[in-house]
Order: C-alpha cells, then sequence, then structure tokens
C-alpha cells in the first residue's frame, strides 16, 4: 500500500471486523458445492471461481478484501448438461411446462415466491457482502423483485381472460393465445443482479419456456439460497443453473442452436459477441438490455433545487452503477454557476462507507478495475481542459471512489462519448437548445433524458423531438426504469425489446392461432374439446 493511499481521508470507512453490526454479518466464505441442473442437486468436485467483496477489513495498518465465498466453475460439459436438461424439459413444446395450463403455471411461480421471501435476510446481506449496495437499496430490489413477480401473475391472468373467447371471422372461428417459444438464455446485469435478471426470468418462466440462467459476475452468491425455491417450485429441467466463464462455457451452447431467446442485460460488445455465435440467427430473438448516456437538461428557467436534487439522485444513486443513471449533465450557461454550487453541496452531504451504514449513499465499487478505469476518464477529460469542481474529486482508496464533477466538458473527451457507469459526473455549458438536442441525436445510444424547466411552451416544443431520439423524456426528474408497469426500452444501441410487466409477457412468447371453419364437424369436436377441458391451449376457463 503506498504512503498517499495509507493516508487517505478515506481509509477509514473500512472496518475492522469487530466493528460489522449484527444485521450485517454473515458466515463467510461459502463455498457452494451444489448446483441445480434437471431438477436435482449435483455436488461440484471441480475447480471452483473466488468471489470477493468490493469490502475491505483492516487488520492492524493492513486492509484484506474479503473472500465472500466461491462458485463451480463449469467445463462445457456440465454448461451442454444443463442446455440438454433445458431443450429436453420443453420438449420441442411437447414437455410437462410449455403444455401446461396457464393456472397451474401461476401456481408453481407463487409457490416459488413464497420460499423466495423466506431468503429476504440472506439475500439482502449477500448483495451487501457482494456488490456493495446499501441495506435501503438491498431491501429494496429483493421487495421490488416479489411485488414484480406478483404483477407478472396478474398480468398473465388478464392476459389469459382476454384470450380465453373463441373469435369468429369470415366464417372462420378461432382462438388465437400467447405459445412460448422455447429454450431461453437469461443473463443479468451485477447492479441488479436480482431484480433485472429477474425482469426477464420470470415473465420467460411463467409464459412456457425452459431456462437456462447465468447469474451476473458480480452477484453470484445471491442466488445460491434461490436454487432450491427453483427446485422445489418447477418441474425438472426447467430452470438449470451455470456458473463459470462466459467465454468457456455460452460460446458452445449458443453454438449449438438450441437456444431460442437470448434475453441478456449488459453491454452492447459482449451482447454481440454472444449472438453471433448462434448459427441461425434468424430464429434467435433478442432481449437485451444494453448501454446508455441519459443526459440531464437544465434550462435557463428550471428550478434549481428540484434540477439539483433530481441530478444528484439521478447520477450517483448506488454510485452511478445504473443504465438509467444521469450520466452528461447539460446546464445553460446563464445559471451554470448557481446549479453547480447547489449541486457541490449537495454532493458534500452525501454519507460514504459501508453498505450497512444507515443512510449511506456512497460505498464501495464491485469491479475489481473500475477505479483505474475511473482514473483513466478523469485524466483525459483534465488533458482536454476539464477540472475536477468537487473536493476531494476523485480521490480513490481501495474499492472506494469518491465522486468527481468534471467541468467543463467537451466533445474531446472520453468521457463524452463513453458510459462511466460510475461516480465521474461530466457538466457541459449550453447557450443553444440546440447543442443537447444535437449531443442526443449524434450519441450511439437512445434510452432516456431528463428536462428541467418551468417555461409550458419551451417544454412542449423540446418534448416532440425528443421523443423521436429516446424512449423517456422524463420532466423535472431524474431518469428511471420505474414503474415496472411502464415500458423500459431504448432506441440506437441502448434496448432491443420492450420490458415491462405487460410487455415482458409478449417478448418472451408468440401469438399462436387454432382456428376451424364452420362446419357441424367441426363445432361438435370443439365443443367436446372445450366442456371436456381436453386441451390445455383451446380453452374457456376463466383466470380470477
Amino acid at each position: 500500500m503506498s504512503t498517499e493511499q495509507s493516508t487517505s481521508i478515506f481509509a477509514g470507512i473500512f472496518p475492522s471486523a469487530d466493528q460489522i453490526p449484527e444485521n450485517a454479518k454473515l458466515d463467510l466464505p461459502i463455498k457452494q458445492s451444489q448446483y441445480l441442473i434437471n431438477g436435482e442437486f449435483r455436488t461440484w468436485n471441480g475447480t471452483f471461481t473466488k468471489i470477493y467483496s468490493p469490502v475491505y477489513l483492516k487488520n492492524a495498518d493492513n486492509f484484506e478484501q474479503v473472500l465472500v465465498g466461491e462458485i463451480p466453475h463449469y467445463t462445457v460439459e456440465e454448461a451442454m448438461s444443463a442446455l440438454h436438461a433445458a431443450v429436453k424439459a420443453y420438449d420441442l413444446g411437447r414437455g410437462e411446462w410449455p403444455t401446461m395450463p396457464v393456472k397451474k403455471r401461476i401456481g408453481c411461480l407463487i409457490n416459488f415466491t413464497e420460499k423466495m421471501k423466506t431468503k429476504r435476510e440472506e439475500v439482502v446481506r449477500l448483495l451487501m457482502w457482494e456488490i456493495g449496495k446499501s441495506r435501503a437499496d438491498s431491501e429494496k430490489e429483493f421487495d421490488r423483485t416479489v411485488q414484480y413477480i406478483y404483477d407478472t401473475i396478474d398480468a398473465l391472468k388478464e392476459l389469459d381472460r382476454t384470450t380465453s373467447k373463441i373469435q369468429k371471422e369470415e366464417g372462420i372461428y378461432a382462438q388465437i393465445r400467447r405459445g412460448p417459444l422455447g429454450v431461453v438464455l437469461c443473463m443479468g446485469p451485477y447492479n441488479y443482479p436480482l431484480n433485472e435478471t429477474f425482469s426477464t426470468l420470470i415473465p420467460a418462466l411463467i409464459m412456457g419456456n425452459s431456462i437456462l440462467f447465468k447469474p451476473a459476475k458480480y452477484g453470484v452468491l445471491l442466488i445460491n439460497p434461490l436454487q432450491e425455491c427453483f427446485r422445489d417450485s418447477f418441474p425438472a429441467g426447467v430452470v438449470n443453473m451455470l456458473y463459470g466463464d462466459g467465454k468457456e462455457i455460452i460460446t458452445p451452447i449458443m453454438e449449438s442452436g438450441k437456444v431460442d431467446v437470448f434475453a441478456f442485460i449488459g453491454t452492447s460488445r459482449v451482447a454481440n459477441i454472444i449472438r453471433k455465435s448462434h448459427p441461425k440467427p434468424n430464429r434467435l430473438r433478442a432481449c437485451l438490455g444494453l448501454e446508455a448516456k441519459n443526459p440531464a437538461i437544465i434550462l435557463p428557467d428550471a428550478d434549481l433545487e428540484i434540477a439539483a436534487s433530481e441530478c444528484i439522485t439521478g447520477s450517483l444513486s448506488f454510485n452511478g452503477q445504473r443504465c438509467t443513471a444521469l450520466k452528461m449533465i447539460f446546464v445553460h450557461e446563464s445559471i451554470a454557476v448557481p446549479f453547480m454550487d447547489l449541486y457541490k453541496q449537495k454532493l458534500a452531504a452525501l454519507k460514504y462507507g459501508m453498505p450497512w451504514s444507515e443512510k449511506v449513499m456512497l460505498t464501495p465499487l464491485p469491479e475489481d478495475n473500475k477505479p483505474a478505469y475511473l482514473k483513466g476518464l478523469i485524466d483525459d477529460a483534465k488533458s482536454y481542459g476539464a477540472q475536477i469542481i468537487n473536493e476531494h474529486g476523485g480521490d480513490n482508496f481501495l474499492s472506494f471512489n469518491y465522486p468527481a464533477v468534471l467541468f467543463p466538458a467537451n466533445e474531446k473527451m472520453r468521457v463524452w462519448h463513453e458510459e462511466q457507469f460510475g461516480p465521474v459526473i461530466p457538466i457541459a455549458t449550453f447557450s443553444d437548445i440546440n447543442e443537447p438536442i444535437t449531443y442526443i441525436q449524434n450519441s450511439n445510444y437512445g434510452q432516456q433524458v431528463a428536462v428541467f424547466g418551468t417555461d409550458h411552451d419551451k417544454m412542449a416544443k423540446l418534448i416532440d423531438p425528443l421523443v423521436n431520439q429516446v424512449c423517456r423524456v422524463n420532466i423535472n426528474s431524474q431518469c428511471q426504469r420505474g414503474p415496472d408497469k411502464y415500458p423500459f426500452n431504448g432506441r440506437k444501441d441502448s434496448a432491443e425489446g420492450t420490458l415491462s410487466v405487460q410487455d415482458a409477457l409478449r417478448v418472451f412468447s408468440i401469438r399462436t392461432t387454432v382456428a376451424f371453419k364452420d362446419s357441424a364437424i367441426n363445432r361438435d369436436m370443439v365443443n367436446d374439446i372445450l366442456e371436456n377441458r381436453k386441451s390445455n391451449f383451446l380453452s374457456t376457463d376463466y383466470i380470477l
């Protein structure tokens, strides 16, 4: 450890072992030796991957990174075994799960959710230790995920009710319902390893697909307590776990051509590599949540208190490690000084420390290389004329990085273009509204924008062009995903497909029709099928 590091004012945030409160303690390290494939736990006897926490513990004058645990490091053999189990469970649409009545599938998911809720405290503590998420945000993520499952169940009931009738057009009867697509590969992000992963996994599952589930690189052990819930709630092979290096195990899975849907939240670079491995790209459906470079635009008539408060939360919630975070701030030159003064004041008031600290906002970063990456962005910006305008901005100690506010930002800087995904906040001024609009138009990304102002006419004139560049315009509020019943999507390189409670059910299914001409023989046959409940698809049963 360098002298500069050891004398950092942020060295004091890392505790000694005896300073860990009771509501954060876990029996660490956790050695996960079991993994779920084909409805059974198998014991792992091969190589393990160590999972380290962003938390360090002080021991005398040294700091030691906490080993959270170890997970199996699959070989191709285990990965293909998981794939074969998922393929067998789907069985070309003939398996127990895809042909099961919707009501029974819902019952399985309710059973899973009730079991999942008993794991809340363990998952919350693992969220804190694995990715440095505050206890409050970890609890919120768990509870929001449970609510998302219940909302998905309600949405499916409503969808099933609307498709339970038989239609007649031009002498042809038809029932049009949604059917599953096949084998779904689900890969989630580390920043919301439970919630965002489940936002694809749950709708894919409930629509009758079989699942290959690879947890995020960071935030992987927190899934372990839920393996038993999956095993005990769904038929064999419906949910199968993947662990290990994505480069080693995902490529052969995709090259098999047996994955029907690729659900991924991460970077476009990785998504493109994975999907190109599939031998039949036209058959592969993709649901992708990718990068974003969401800007804030502060108009000269903005309420500065609202703008500064929302921009602080928007840029620094979970240290800015959110795709919906505000990653570029444009402020009108006439109010730039008072806005930045207020922003810096609010930033200085944010509490930093360990994830279990009460009301903490800034915590250590889970990615090993993130401090060095952020320093590179800061040094690059400084070389092109930016200054760090907040006290201690960019200071680093081990895994902790204090936020750096960079001003003035310009197009020569990497941070102007790259998604920093961390506590670096570039600010630029504008005199003409076309400057930030041009930035949005030229950007590779098109997820959201936040606009702050009070002039009704100016706001109205901005909304119309902006909605054709991004998928959500937030008025006097930060960018965000929720509520989960609203569409969550993006233009350009930011997303493919739409995720909301209702939209996700459609993403992971396809409209399928059973049709028959109006004739006595057909009417007799269909009436017998309906009255005696001989088919799970061709059915007019109504789920309350």
